[in-house]
């Protein structure tokens, strides 16, 4: 089978991402409801018993929210960096009620799970400790990065996913919709827009841009906001920023809140 990728959900309400190869099954974050995690895995033909670990990126609820009953469900490790873990378990309703198996992990420190090797990297958001993933095989094979909440990106940030043949990054917001929108306050939008917040889909295009060398060959936008981006908006901005550097061998596909991306074999 290789690696396979499938983002089961992504958005503001709720972020998991299935990463699998012939042995090994990971969920990127549990921040789907634990009925969705199921349901969406069982609609690729995968049951939840079959996930032999949970990577956890940060500790807010989008990204936590079935931690609690998915523990519940089944034991299995859930690797989180100290500070990640210590904030989830205050939280009731993600894993504060649950006896989680914690794998704590060094943020810049890799760890094996399975045959896979994960790579954890900081990035700039307003959590405790937040980072960045790079799940490549084992054997030195397919890499995946894994970057779906950051306010910019680092000179870190490139360097850690340059060499990745799939990237999943964040395509947040337009800008000129956010500073339109009037449902948020002002604060909130400046944390938004914020060097602790999120990609604008031109932040988005400027960091694929930047690692787009021959081996990528794969890149899915990720937490798109429901009220301040459109998925042709995002995909056209990328798109467009990718052409003008001549990178036409990336395949670019946006991921949704509401159901499964398209599984991507690599």
């Amino acid at each position: 089978m290789g690696v396979q990728v499938t983002i089961l959900g992504s958005g503001s309400a709720g972020n998991c991402t299935l990463i699998e190869s012939d042995s090994t099954k990971l969920l990127v974050d549990a921040g789907l409801s634990a009925r969705q995690v199921t349901q969406r895995l069982a609609a690729l033909g995968r049951g939840f018993d079959q996930i032999h670990a949970i990577l956890l990126t940060h500790e807010h609820s989008d990204h936590t929210r079935a931690l609690g009953v998915l523990c519940r469900a089944k034991e299995l490790p859930v690797y989180a960096n100290r500070l990640t873990a210590e904030e989830v378990a205050k939280d009731p309703e993600g894993g504060g009620r649950a006896r989680v198996a914690w794998r704590l992990f060094a943020t810049g420190s890799p760890f094996e799970v399975g045959d896979f090797v994960v790579e954890s990297f900081s990035v700039p958001h307003d959590a405790y400790d937040p980072v960045g993933f790079v799940v490549r095989q084992a054997s030195g094979g397919v890499a995946v990065g894994v970057l779906t909440d950051l306010g910019h990106a680092t000179k870190l940030v490139i360097e850690r996913v340059r060499a990745t043949d799939l990237l999943i990054v964040e395509a947040n917001h337009d800008v000129k919709m956010l500073q339109a929108d009037t449902a948020r306050p002002w604060a909130t939008k400046q944390r938004i827009m914020s060097r602790r917040g999120h990609l604008c889909n031109e932040a988005a295009a400027e960091l694929t841009c930047a690692v787009a060398g021959d081996r990528l060959r794969h890149v899915l936008l990720a937490h798109l906001s429901r009220d301040c981006n459109r998925p042709e908006l995002a995909q056209r901005v990328v798109l467009d920023r990718l052409g003008k550097i001549g990178a036409r061998h990336v395949r670019l596909g946006v991921a949704s809140q509401d159901a499964p991306t398209a599984t991507v074999a690599l």
